[in-house]
């Protein structure tokens, strides 16, 4: 599984995640990550809001509830023995 660190602005300390998974809706990307690589955990959606000047891919939390609930179906779709509680 791919580890990936993400870093806020103005943060000096970063976070690391595993990629369970990524897919594409409407033109945007999502990335489900969680906090361990095996097991249960805390699992975050992240939308890429990256913009063509963007060095780097730039990603936030989906915060909207009706937006988390249809990507985590879609997760949940895909990844067939994985439960996303919200």
């Amino acid at each position: 599984m791919e580890k990936v660190t993400f870093q806020s602005p103005g943060e000096e300390r970063a976070a690391e995640f595993y990629v369970v998974e990524q897919t594409k809706i409407n033109g945007m990307d999502y990335l489900l990550v969680a906090e361990e690589e095996e097991g249960d955990c805390d699992a975050l959606i992240l939308k890429d809001i990256s913009q063509e000047k963007d060095e780097e891919a730039v990603y936030e939390m989906v915060e909207s509830e009706e937006e988390l609930e249809y990507i985590s179906r879609v997760f949940e779709e895909i990844l067939d023995d994985v439960d996303l509680s919200i």
